[in-house]
């Protein structure tokens, strides 16, 4: 129970790294906003964790009012916010920089950056009046050691990374830690985009080769270092990007 009593509100909650770490702080006993553009998915997922425990919430990260729900249904149904993931994200299938579409490079930025800020305008004032917080963004190992084909996706993970050591130095003073997580590719939803290739146990092995440790990321290895992150056990490390990536960037 490292997390008994805590609020956390997790974005892009209903799958993937974010469903990982909801069913895992649930386990530690968070109680926990599943924050997801499915709301059938949420729905499910705070049903099986249990009513009492956890509230699902469709809510579009890039939008404020979105985001201000959010936070405010946390506040209304449990009474503040001590956690929050900034785990929502998306990317641009692996492809030449040239070829990603206006559209797909706005999407990508304002899911991937724009959402952190509108995130920090709504918790930072609730974590306060908590007596601070943990701030934990799902970043990536792209933001630190960049491969071609996923260019802009690349640039909004570096963005994310420098946000999360500015942000740390700035809430210090308030109390609130702010940490940032890098996995490897990973078996998730958006494996095909990131390999741009069909998911075939072929095309697996290509990526797997680069990786030291010899798999892809999964859901509870980054729910495992989220865990670390939240819990008052690493009440001392604030401005880290931890990378969870079986040696990739060695």
């Amino acid at each position: 129970m490292r997390l008994k009593d805590k609020v956390a509100v997790i974005t892009g909650a209903a799958s993937g790294f974010g469903r990982g770490i909801a069913e895992l702080f649930a386990a530690e006993g968070a109680n926990i906003v599943i924050a997801d553009t499915s709301g059938a998915a949420a729905d499910a997922l705070a049903q099986k964790i249990g009513n009492d425990r956890a509230i699902a919430k469709i809510a579009d990260v890039t939008k404020r009012s979105d985001v201000d729900a959010m936070i405010d249904a946390a506040v209304e149904t449990f009474g503040g916010v001590d956690i929050l993931i900034n785990n929502a994200g998306v990317t641009h299938k692996n492809q030449s920089l040239m070829t990603v579409t206006e559209d797909e490079f706005d999407r990508i930025y304002a899911v991937n950056v724009k959402s952190i800020y509108l995130t920090t305008l709504a918790v930072v004032p609730v974590m306060e009046k908590r007596g601070g917080g943990s701030i934990i963004t799902t970043a990536s190992t792209a933001g630190i050691r960049p491969r071609p084909g996923l260019t802009w996706y690349n640039g909004s993970k570096g963005a994310a990374i420098t946000l999360t050591k500015s942000m740390a130095a700035e809430l210090a003073p308030k109390n609130i830690r702010v940490n940032a997580i890098n996995p490897v590719i990973g078996e998730t939803g958006m494996l095909e985009q990131f390999m741009g290739l069909p998911d075939t146990p072929e095309n697996r092995a290509k990526f797997i080769a680069g990786i030291p440790l010899g798999r892809m990321s999964k859901p509870f290895d980054i729910a495992n270092a989220a865990l670390f992150l939240a819990d008052p056990a690493s009440a001392f490390i604030t401005g880290v990007a931890i990378e969870v990536d079986g040696g990739r960037c060695i």
